[in-house]
């Protein structure tokens, strides 16, 4: 008995360390994976000195005045050629500074994430162009209004843990008005952490005013920061992007977390060997590393080398090959390496729709980036056409998938109430012969299993018998309740007040 009750108790003791409330008793937000190791130690030990080496053989192109003069100022130098090059002592000294342990925080702490070690957190992002109609397969452009709706039906969808921008609001053709009302959005419609980006650091200074707004002030924004900003400061292969240098300082000043992205396309803007794709875009990503850490040190900054996969057939992106969900789960392990929350991409279906071709492929990468133990998979939701489209259907149907993505990536405990012998003994020498009515199985049907809200488990004859409709459609009457509820902001009302009266350009797209 004491035996029992320890077990029972480490399990809620590890439930609890995960910051977040689970949507049931089998899995919940932080389960920790890392069973899935693509790359063997010594291989990650390789990418890692073949990462210094870019770094300080091969550098940086591109970098502006002040991330030169930072860099050179802690040991680095600039080649004849103009490449900002980082000594492999300067890397490895400033990496010790690196954030590690913070949090990932929601407008209310129930929504806290904690990317620490090997936990693993699924949610959204993309920038999508186009909604596609699962219905009439029809393809429109994607909407201030859309993204809003994306922001609720994540708030009320248990299994999506973040929400960070999934499509852009092309009904606002200016670039400014039009970042500063997705910050809005994403905001307005959840209290999960949230992300964004922006194109210009005075648009990221707006968004962030506004975010004091909604926090209770700039102290209560520094001291629970609910928005981490998506830079794609690399234009690969191993060149700055100008202005989003300007985005990390601005972070670094704001207390703002980054997810500091590079994304360079395997065969194209990368090697087209998996090792080498993993080898640069790793150098990548430590070089946004040490420039923020050396403006702020320990500044909460994810890992995000995200290499994506060409088809050298046509050289179009392939979200959803195999070898993409291998990528992110390496990606996943060189963060894991270095001690750095990552973050990385899966889910990012070649499909067009919501069908058999988009099941298989979301699956198998988000799995494998779980089983990796990547801490923050984004894409995870939504997503369709290689990241071009999005589907609001798809997020009901991607909540059922990740759910069970959780619980594959869980496994199971051996304890000796797990081993049940004593059950066995019982239901064989005293009992029915079977282990229907025990009280364990009664006691661990939530525990240990997970039950898909849509998936439908009955046999083909009840399910002809009962007319039931099909899973897509099933999502799409899912998706109409939840968009039919309350639609107003998750915070309060002197908030949105505030909010309406400093920005004109927000105002007028929300009466």
């Amino acid at each position: 008995m004491s035996r029992t009750r320890a077990g029972r108790a480490a399990r809620r003791a590890e439930r609890a360390e995960g910051a977040g409330s689970g949507p049931t008793t089998s899995i919940w937000p932080g389960i920790v994976g890392g069973q899935y190791r693509p790359i063997p130690d010594d291989g990650a030990k390789a990418i890692h000195r073949t990462a210094l080496r870019i770094l300080a053989e091969i550098g940086m192109a591109s970098a502006t005045p002040r991330c030169v003069e930072t860099v050179v100022a802690a040991g680095g130098s600039v080649s004849e050629d103009g490449r900002l090059l980082f000594p492999a002592v300067l890397v490895e000294a400033v990496l010790k500074t690196a954030g590690r342990g913070f949090k990932l925080y929601g407008q209310r702490p129930e929504y806290d994430l904690d990317p620490s070690g090997a936990r693993i957190h699924l949610g959204t992002s993309g920038a999508a162009v186009h909604i596609v109609d699962s219905e009439t397969g029809a393809v429109r452009d994607s909407t201030l209004a859309d993204l809003h709706d994306m922001a609720r039906l994540a708030q009320v969808l248990p299994n999506i843990h973040m929400f960070q921008r999934t499509v852009v609001a092309r009904d606002i053709p200016d670039t400014h008005v039009m970042e500063l009302n997705t910050a809005y959005a994403c905001a307005a419609g959840t209290a999960k952490p949230i992300g964004t980006s922006f194109s210009a650091v005075e648009t990221m200074r707006d968004a962030i005013e506004m975010f004091h707004m909604i926090a209770g002030g700039e102290a209560a924004w520094r001291a629970r920061p609910f928005c981490c900003v998506s830079t794609c400061f690399v234009v690969p292969p191993l060149t700055f992007a100008e202005e989003a240098l300007g985005i990390i300082e601005c972070a670094a000043d704001t207390g703002t977390p980054l997810k500091l992205v590079s994304a360079g396309q395997a065969g194209a803007t990368s090697p087209a060997p998996l090792a080498g794709a993993v080898a640069q875009q790793t150098a990548e990503v430590l070089a946004g590393l040490i420039y923020v850490n050396l403006l702020n040190p320990g500044h909460p900054a994810l890992f995000g080398a995200l290499p994506f996969v060409s088809d050298l057939r046509t050289g179009a992106m392939s979200g959803g090959s195999a070898e993409q969900g291998v990528l992110m789960a390496a990606c996943a392990q060189m963060a894991q390496f270095y001690g750095i929350p990552c973050a990385v991409s899966a889910g990012m279906t070649d499909s067009k729709m919501p069908d058999f071709q988009a099941g298989y492929e979301k699956g198998i990468t988000e799995l494998l980036s779980a089983l990796a133990g990547a801490n923050l998979i984004y894409e995870a939701a939504g997503m369709y056409g290689s990241l071009l489209a999005a589907s609001k259907e798809s997020f009901v149907l991607d909540n059922d998938l990740i759910g069970s993505v959780m619980r594959a990536t869980r496994g199971f405990e051996i304890t000796e109430e797990a081993l049940a012998f004593e059950v066995i003994r019982e239901v064989c020498l005293n009992g029915p012969g079977h282990f229907l009515g025990s009280g364990q199985t009664l006691g661990r049907m939530q525990s240990d299993y997970y039950y898909p809200a849509l998936a439908n488990r009955d046999t083909p004859q009840v399910w002809a018998d009962a007319g039931t409709p099909r899973l897509l459609e099933e999502a799409r009457i899912r998706t109409s309740a939840i968009l039919k509820e309350d639609s107003r902001p998750v915070f309060d009302s002197a908030s949105q007040l505030a909010i309406a009266e400093r920005f004109p350009e927000i105002a007028e797209h929300w009466n």
